[in-house]
Parts: C-alpha cells; sequence; structure tokens
C-alpha cells in the first residue's frame, strides 16, 4: 500500500509540474512544489528532500554544465550582434539560390547550430532569410518552419560527432565519453535524418506547386513578444538562451566577410576535436584522483573541459575579429551571459525534481517497468528518455533526470552485455531529441511565432522533419549497435 501511495505521489507530482508548465508556470517554483508533494505521499522527510536530495542535484547539475551554457550563449550572442550569423545565412542564399531555397535554409540552419551558436540565435537570424528566399521562389510560407527546425533541431543538435550542444555533453559525465561518441553511427544518423527530411520538404514543395499554392500570407511576419512570460519561461526550459536577452545589446549593421564569420565555427569543431583527442589525453591529471578535486578520473570532466575550451577559443575569436563590429561588447557580452542563467536554473529545477523522485522508495516500481521494457537496455533507455523529454518539454532536462536516475544501471548493464558506453551516450542523445518537439516544446511554440505560421499550418511537416526523421534515425542506431557495437 506504501508504495502504491508513493506511486501516486509521483504521479501527481510530474501531472502537477506538466500541466502548469505547459501554462507558463515558472518550473523554478513548480519543480520543487512538485518534488514535495511526491515526497508527502511517500511519507518522506520533505524539508530534507527539499535541501539536501533536491538542492544537491541541481546545485550538482548547474557545477558540472554552467560553464557551457554560459559560454554558449555569450559565443551565440556575439556571433549575432558582430552579423556573423546573418552572413552565413546570406552567403548560403546567394551560392544556392531561390532554386534550392529549402536546402539554402536547412545548410544555414545546419552550418551556425553544428558551429555553436545557440538555437534561438538562430532562429532570429535564419527567420528572415528563410522568408525573403521563400517569398522569391513562391514556396509556401508554412514550409519554412519545418525547413528551420530540419536544420537546427535534429542532426546538428543530437547526432553529429562533436556537435557542441548541450544535449550531447549532459552524458559525458555519466558514460565517461567524449562528444565524439559512436561518431560512424552518428554520421549515419545525421544522414538519415537529413535525407528524409530534404525528401519530405520536396514531396511537400512539389504538390504545393501542383495546387498552384504559393508564398501567401502578410510580408513580414509579426515579431513575437520575447518578454511574453508563457513563452519565455518554454523556450529556457527547452534551450540554453533565454529568448528575452534577443532584444539586448548591439546589432551591427556592418556584416563580416564569410571567411572571418565561419572561422570561429570551425575553430569550436577543430578545438574540441584536439581536445578530445590530442590535448588532454596527452597530460597528467592523475591529481584529479585526490579529495580535493572530487577523486574523479579524467573521463568524468574531458568532455565537459574539451567543449568549454573550443567555445572559449571561439569567443576571443569572435571578439578579435568582429572588434570594430561590436562597438557595445560590454552590453553584448552582459546580454549572453544573461542569456544563460535562467535556461539553467530551469533545467537544475528539473533535475532536482528528478532526483527526488529517484530517491523514493516507489521509484523501484518506475525503474522495475523501465528495464522490463523488451529489447534490452538500449530500447529501454530509449523510451524512458523520450518519455521524460515528452513530458518535461525539454531535451536538456529529459536527459538528465533518466540519467540521474538510471544512468548508472544502464553502465552496469552495458558492461555485464559487453556494449560500449559510446553506443549509450548517442542513443541516449538522440533519444532526447525526438519527442522533445511536441506542441508544447518551447523551441516549437517560438519558432512558429517567429515564422508566423500556426501549429495548423506547419505542425504536420514539424513532426515530419524533427520528430518521425529522428525516431528513424534512432531505430536504424540501435539495430547497427546491436548488430555491430559502437563505431
Amino acid at each position: 500500500m506504501g508504495l502504491a501511495l508513493g506511486l501516486v505521489g509521483i504521479l501527481c507530482g510530474l501531472g502537477l509540474l506538466v500541466f502548469l508548465a505547459y501554462r507558463g508556470w515558472s518550473v523554478l517554483l513548480l519543480a520543487p512544489a512538485a518534488a514535495l508533494i511526491a515526497a508527502l505521499f511517500s511519507g518522506e522527510p520533505l524539508l530534507a528532500h527539499w535541501t539536501q536530495t533536491f538542492m544537491g542535484s541541481a546545485a550538482l547539475f548547474i557545477g558540472q554544465f554552467f560553464p557551457l551554457f554560459l559560454l554558449g550563449a555569450l559565443f551565440g550572442k556575439l556571433m549575432e550582434d558582430s552579423g556573423a550569423v546573418a552572413t552565413i545565412a546570406e552567403f548560403m542564399t546567394e551560392k544556392l539560390g531561390t532554386g534550392r531555397a529549402v536546402l539554402a535554409v536547412v545548410l544555414a540552419g545546419a552550418i551556425v547550430t553544428y558551429g555553436g551558436v545557440s538555437l534561438f540565435v538562430a532562429l532570429f537570424v535564419i527567420a528572415p532569410m528563410a522568408e525573403a528566399l521563400f517569398r522569391s521562389a513562391d514556396i509556401p510560407r508554412r514550409l519554412m518552419a519545418p525547413a528551420i527546425a530540419l536544420g537546427t533541431f535534429t542532426f546538428t543538435m543530437m547526432a553529429l560527432p562533436g556537435t557542441p550542444a548541450i544535449q550531447n555533453a549532459i552524458p559525458m559525465p555519466f558514460f565517461g565519453t567524449t562528444p565524439f561518441a559512436a561518431p560512424g553511427l552518428g554520421i549515419i544518423a545525421s544522414a538519415i535524418m537529413l535525407g528524409f527530411g530534404l525528401w519530405w520538404l520536396a514531396m511537400q514543395e512539389g504538390k504545393a506547386r501542383r495546387a498552384g499554392e504559393g508564398f501567401g500570407g502578410v510580408v513580414g511576419a509579426a515579431a513575437p513578444d520575447l518578454a511574453d512570460p508563457v513563452l519565455r519561461e518554454r523556450a529556457t526550459t527547452a534551450r540554453e538562451f533565454d529568448p528575452a536577452e534577443i532584444a539586448h545589446g548591439h546589432q551591427s549593421a556592418d556584416h563580416p566577410p564569410i571567411a572571418i564569420a565561419a572561422l570561429p565555427l570551425v575553430l569550436v569543431i577543430l578545438v574540441n576535436l584536439l581536445m578530445s583527442f590530442v590535448v588532454l589525453p596527452r597530460l597528467d591529471f592523475a591529481f584529479l584522483a585526490e579529495p580535493r578535486w572530487g577523486g574523479i578520473s579524467l573521463a568524468a570532466v574531458s568532455g565537459v573541459w574539451s567543449v568549454a575550451v573550443a567555445l572559449f577559443v571561439a569567443i576571443v575569436a569572435t571578439v578579435a575579429l568582429n572588434r570594430r563590429r561590436l562597438p557595445k561588447l560590454r552590453e553584448t557580452m552582459d546580454a549572453g551571459a544573461n542569456a544563460s542563467v535562467l535556461p539553467i536554473m530551469g533545467v537544475a529545477s528539473l533535475v532536482g525534481f528528478g532526483a527526488v523522485v529517484a530517491a523514493l522508495p516507489a521509484f523501484a516500481l518506475v525503474r522495475d517497468w523501465v528495464l522490463s521494457i523488451g529489447g534490452g537496455p538500449l530500447v529501454s533507455m530509449a523510451v524512458a528518455t523520450n518519455i521524460l523529454a515528452a513530458l518535461t518539454g525539454s531535451a536538456s532536462g529529459g536527459l538528465t533526470i533518466a540519467l540521474d536516475a538510471l544512468g548508472g544501471t544502464y553502465l552496469k548493464l552495458a558492461a555485464e552485455l559487453g556494449i560500449d558506453p559510446s553506443l549509450l551516450h548517442r542513443v541516449a542523445v538522440m533519444s532526447a531529441g525526438t519527442l522533445d518537439s511536441l506542441p508544447h516544446s518551447g523551441a516549437v511554440v517560438t519558432l512558429l511565432a517567429v515564422c508566423g505560421v500556426t501549429p495548423k499550418d506547419s505542425y504536420r511537416d514539424i513532426v515530419m522533419v524533427a520528430i518521425v526523421g529522428a525516431i528513424l534515425a534512432l531505430i536504424a542506431v540501435i539495430l547497427l549497435g546491436s548488430l555491430f557495437g559502437s563505431f
């Protein structure tokens, strides 16, 4: 009876969190309240769970990942204000032209997000470019959002080797992996997502042309209210940038040439690669085993260190190359730094909620159910992470909750079954990036608003390119990984 009542408490707490978060309530309030409700039903000490379990887990997440949130948001804001993101978008438009408008939008989004630019920065720069290109090519406005989603939401976030996305960094401390985990499988998954998405969009464009459907709609979509509490709350738990800071700083009217604009993006990937496989493995980090450093191994921190150094080098390069384009550098840097705070606090609060739930006796029922899912640990981990990402509307939040609760169990099972932790890493990241694109997702809500369309107009196509394509790629990775291991 006690476990059953505890399970009811977990479901009630989760239900409250999901229901009110979708209506714009702050997750900073909802997460501890939901955690305390779950603890109350289980008869557990409330204050101890709040200050020790909840805050301890949230603080650990912040301690591990705040450097990446901070540097990622700062880099994205510098790239936006310097005009570098706009230059890359304009370059793709010029080179591919209106005849390949969809491909130009997809590749522009992919290049900037794979290079480390925050999603929301990319959305607000690429959407106007996409609107002008689609209007010129007379492609329906409703296809703008799925084209941008394909380039920014999917393979560059969860599959391409070395992507600096926070979702790709989260499994590293749990599994001792690098940002380049399972690179071959990641490339195959990326090809599936990109190929399927482009095929779907080409098919929809062809249908629209045969039906005589043109761009339509008004010229110039109304800009969304970035300070809107509902939009902001959903957005900041979905991705690592507070969209309210987009309007702050100073955007340069003088855009850099393409070589200067692209160089920081290249540096992110190259420095990340060098740090992961050349620099850190050759240095002596035996001191990390000392109690003052937490008694850890290099594997526990090398992935985060690699991405952090790569972003730092790219930030320095961006400022050095664009100093005259950044006349209000302090304002831009303040905006970038501020843009990281609400997202990490929101995700850390979700992580704290998950930690309390995982500490309750009734969670054993949930754990046993998840592990009983047929298909082995890869399948059960994929299902659990998908469910949590869908419920929280956050890939990073759902992924961290899943790994906090079950990461150790999956790592133990992987060792017993001879599964490479790199394969666990890639499956976990890809699982977090599928159902996080449901209608309540902050990224989806923001994208639709920026493109000036409604869910009725574009959401079906977003589902196909951002969810169906990702699920097909995830299935392929699980099958190939099960047959051939990680590669």
